[in-house]
């Protein structure tokens, strides 16, 4: 099986294996609106190309599926473009109101529109305080002259590197976005220029249907830009460098080679890209000149050089820490600090603001703390006891606070929530996933009252059937809860003061982990001055779907305290998870059919067990109906992967033509309103206006044509798709060609999805201990931790 394993963490960039593109069948460098992660390899693999979607900038993201028609391959329609839903949640087609995922997408608009504004101010570029000397100092002089406005000319790469980086300026506030205009949408290419791209697109060999996203993506004369630079080609989320060779040898024959100033800048840039949808904000130079050469450009420094020059992404040289007797030597030895070893880094612009302005906002939050609420904050502290007053002391006297902890700590968040509502403050929690919020404000339930002190949450245990979501007349926002994407899109939370700042005194961000970098941006920078943070999560999940590790590079910063909960997630589950965080893959005791392992020879096998499970065994035997099972498997693609298993439940659970798109009413569906989101939902109607859906608890109307591209078939998920979510029984697929995409954050999220029992349909033999054990997080490459090291001194 191919299993489009799921992250590319651990993946070098570069290299031309690709895996299938998640909602149909070939797509290169695929990725998809839904941010998941099996559209690039998790572990084991040698390939960013393949990336998962959400990451990368929206444009790179469109997929169609398609066919190889010469020197192009169509990307597949399951694509992960920057969707502009005509129909978010709740809302339909014809409404006037912008969606939540189209005002989501505005609010993120603005939030980069108003970082570049604030790094124009700026009037140096970013550095470290760090010495360079060589090619590495010739690229940061080349970058330096083009941020200046000087002409990039080769004078520049012999001036001297500048003084040390100094401190950045006090971000400036967004501004509250205004009421939705009727235009907030990206306006469609005119009918003329996709007309003239696609006679380029045919003379040169490639797909025509490719047309309407090169015209958009280039704008108006895009046909001459691609006749000028077919290498333009490679900003088409799924084209390969081998198929833009191809298609730029049809346009210019002899006139183009591997050497071509035009390729090496657009290689230079496609391998960036590739590294943000594997999780980096930027990449070592070493690493990208060797990903250059493997692609191969005959000169990969030159290549960087020309790069830079010309704008398209960014340098910068961070110190390394110095660790061991080597420090206090250098101290005695009266060693420069500009002697001191660095790294130097190269990234996309927009991953490389939206770092340093989240690490702008940490430090405001860090270093001015509000006194202003102290008498309300220890009114808080005397109604909890335990782990949550702990937790309700540390807010009270810092800015910023990290809790960490399985799926029973989420009480202690909860327990600090309820109790700073009850004494007047204002605050709100967020989580990823509407799940998430219902299950948060079930534990509310148990506190948000007088009488509820002792920092412990009632809600659903492992033995509890009932879903949180059905909880008959439960509001999550009267709790103050709602979710990260509606908080940033103004559909729910507090509202926004003069300056476009958040009206609270504490925001509580559950699941952490889960935050890319870009987001963790527009939240930190929508917090008022005196406002605290809470981020709160459990560090052995898998990471974000988009670029960055911000939780991680928190944790590992020690800018601010850090609390451990105690609570250990009850039954055998929770043992087995427990265990597998530390990487250990014990033996449980289930004595009421909690955990079962299923062995399977082969993939056919396992689907067959897997449909049979979930249709029949777990309802007879643990009375869990089967649209309250979740089946979880490591890919999207091959004869076990979650499009095989769809079909496979689908034929089985809910039978019918497709007549919609593949879609039938009854159908459990997994919505991606906008990139990085993924909604379960359930197929209502189509008709003329588009495919109806419920999700967690709304009403969603998706267009005809943006079916393809942002609806797939949800009984079977992957576990970047599942995590934030629990079902009462999850059923996870481990097929024999599955063992090189397991790791033990994929199978800690994978088994922790389900609450009250837990199926393994096992085929993976000894490879499953052995990555639960030996296979952990791969490292991605970040800023975060170097950037708050100059503003923030560690505890």
């Amino acid at each position: 099986m191919s299993t489009e394993p799921e992250t590319t963490e651990e993946a070098g960039p570069g290299t031309p294996d690709t895996p299938e593109d998640p909602g149909g069948e070939a797509t290169p460098g695929g990725s998809r609106a839904d941010g998941t992660e099996a559209d690039r390899p998790e572990e084991g693999g040698s390939s960013t190309g393949g990336a998962e979607g959400a990451g990368a900038d929206s444009a790179q993201r469109s997929r169609r599926e398609g066919e190889d028609a010469g020197a192009v391959q169509r990307p597949e329609g399951d694509g992960d473009g920057s969707p502009q839903p005509s129909g978010g949640e709740g809302a339909g087609t014809g409404s006037a109101q912008l969606s939540e995922a189209e005002a989501e997408l505005a609010a993120q608009r603005l939030e980069r529109e108003r970082i570049e504004r604030r790094r124009a101010e700026k009037k140096g570029p970013v550095e470290s305080g760090a010495k360079l000397s060589g090619k590495a100092a010739d690229l940061l002089a080349a970058v330096r002259a083009v941020e200046s406005g000087e002409k990039p000319v080769t004078a520049v790469f012999d001036e001297p590197a500048p003084a040390p980086r100094r401190p950045a300026p006090e971000p400036a506030r967004r501004p509250q976005p205004a009421p939705a205009p009727a235009a907030v949408t990206a306006a469609a290419p005119a009918p003329e220029t996709v007309e003239s791209v696609r006679r380029v697109l045919a003379e040169g060999g490639a797909p025509e249907v490719l047309a309407p996203q090169v015209a958009a993506a280039l704008g108006e004369g895009a046909d001459a830009v691609l006749r000028e630079d077919p290498w333009q080609l490679l900003r088409i989320g799924g084209v390969r460098p081998d198929q833009a060779d191809g298609f730029a040898r049809a346009l210019l024959g002899a006139a183009c080679g591997p050497g071509d100033e035009r390729r090496t800048r657009a290689i230079t840039v496609w391998l960036l890209e590739q590294a943000a949808l594997a999780g980096h904000t930027a990449l070592e130079l070493p690493t990208l000149t060797a990903a250059l050469g493997r692609q191969g450009v005959p000169d990969p420094d030159a290549a960087v050089q020309s790069t830079l020059a010309e704008g398209e992404a960014l340098a910068f040289q961070d110190a390394l820490e110095e660790t061991g007797a080597a420090a206090p030597q250098a101290a005695e030895e009266g060693e420069d600090e500009q002697e001191r070893p660095v790294r130097v880094l190269v990234g996309l612009e927009r991953y490389a603001l939206a770092e340093e302005s989240l690490a702008d906002g940490l430090a405001r939050l860090v270093n001015s703390p509000s006194k202003e609420a102290e008498q309300a904050w220890q009114a808080a502290v005397d109604t909890v006891s335990g782990g949550a007053a702990e937790l309700v002391r540390a807010v009270a006297g810092h800015g910023l606070v990290l809790h960490t902890g399985g799926e029973a700590a989420r009480a202690e968040p909860a327990a600090l929530l309820g109790a700073a509502r009850r004494v007047g403050l204002r605050a709100f929690a967020v989580c990823h996933t509407p799940d998430g919020r219902h299950r948060l404000a079930a534990a509310l339930s148990g506190t948000d009252g007088p009488g509820h002190g002792a920092g412990t949450a009632a809600g659903p245990t492992p033995d509890d059937p009932t879903r949180p979501a059905a909880l008959p007349g439960q509001d999550p926002a009267e709790h103050g809860v709602c979710t990260v994407a509606g908080l940033l899109s103004g559909a729910e939370g507090p509202g926004r003061d003069a300056d476009g700042a958040l009206e609270l005194d504490l925001l509580i961000v559950l699941d952490a982990p889960q935050l890319d970098v870009e987001c963790a941006a527009m939240l930190v920078e929508s917090l008022p001055d005196g406002a605290r943070l809470v981020l709160s999560g459990d560090p052995a999940l898998l990471w974000s779907a988009g670029p960055g590790r911000v939780f991680a590079d928190l944790l590992a910063a020690r800018v601010c305290p850090q609390l451990a909960s105690r609570l250990p997630d009850p039954g055998p589950i929770g043992e087995l998870v427990s265990g597998i965080g530390i990487g250990e893959l014990n033996q449980v005791a289930a004595p009421g059919k909690e955990i079962v392992i299923v062995p399977v020879r082969d993939a056919g096998e396992a689907v067959h067990r897997t449909v049979q499970l979930v249709a029949d065994s777990v309802p007879r035997a643990i009375g869990v109906p089967a649209d309250q099972t979740v089946v979880i498997t490591p890919g999207h693609g091959g004869a076990a992967g979650t499009r095989a298993l769809n079909s496979a439940l689908k034929e089985r659970l809910n039978p019918g033509p497709g007549r919609f798109g593949g879609f039938d009413p009854g159908d459990r569906i997994a919505y991606s309103p906008a990139p990085g989101r993924t909604v379960p939902g359930v197929v209502v109607k189509a008709d003329a206006d588009g495919l109806h859906l419920s999700c967690a608890d709304a009403q969603v109307v998706v267009p005809r044509e943006r079916v393809e591209e942002a609806v797939r078939h949800g009984w079977a998920l992957t576990a970047h798709q599942a995590v934030g979510a629990r079902w009462p029984a999850a059923v996870v697929v481990l097929p024999g060609d599955a063992a090189q995409a397991l790791s033990r954050p994929w199978v800690y999220t994978a088994f922790g999805r389900a609450e009250r029992h837990l199926s393994v349909v096992h085929g993976v033999e000894q490879a499953l201990p052995k990555a639960v054990a030996e296979t952990p997080a791969k490292p991605r490459t970040t800023r975060l931790q170097t950037l708050l090291r100059t503003q923030v001194p560690a505890n």
